[in-house]
């Protein structure tokens, strides 16, 4: 977490790629929405200057690269304490879209748990599904968390709903688990 905004320092993607084919801008700007960079305008990103976003950089500048096109990577900082407080609000208000949809598809992990319990669908197969949201949900948890430089209020939310979505999954487990075993078969639904 970057602890005094003010002095913040920022990376400025400038991307230019050639107009077709569209799946090379499409890949490009997937890879910089996927570490979560904002996007100021036509072609041009920026993130905090700080590690997490590295990598991300690089890859988006590979592709770039390889689509013919060129990337001029650039520092940068707010010219007065108002202008670096304008970008921080900006790169804050989409990791705060970001909690929203996590919290949202938290919400439907929780309902997806609940209407299997109502139906009593107990199967190892229905498990492994609930299972594998969860690790989705852990997965953009923690991606979320790592760019989440300047730490959202949503963060501890986010936090606290992932801690009860992974307590639905373990009663749903001993549910099944406990359905399995009194039965010593699958139940069928």
């Amino acid at each position: 977490m970057i602890a005094n905004s003010s002095s913040a320092r920022w990376v400025v993607l400038l991307v230019r790629l050639p107009a077709g084919p569209s799946r090379h801008r499409v890949a490009v700007w997937r890879e910089l929405r996927r570490i979560g960079a904002l996007s100021l305008g036509q072609g041009a990103w920026t993130v905090p200057d700080v590690p997490v976003f590295a990598a991300g950089l690089a890859r988006a500048a590979e592709l770039a690269d390889r689509a013919g096109g060129e990337v001029v990577t650039l520092e940068a900082a707010g010219r007065t304490p108002a202008d670096s407080a304008r970008l921080q609000a900006l790169f804050a208000a989409a990791r705060q879209e970001d909690w929203a949809e996590f919290l949202a598809d938290c919400g439907k992990f929780e309902a997806e748990i609940a209407k299997e319990i109502r139906r009593a669908k107990f199967t190892l197969a229905e498990l492994e599904e609930e299972e594998q949201s969860l690790e989705r949900l852990r997965r953009w948890h923690r991606d979320l968390t790592a760019r989440d430089v300047f730490g959202t209020p949503e963060a501890a939310d986010a936090t606290a709903r992932l801690a009860v979505c992974t307590t639905a999954c373990e009663d749903y487990a001993e549910r099944v688990f406990a359905a399995l075993h009194a039965t010593g078969e699958e139940p069928t639904p």
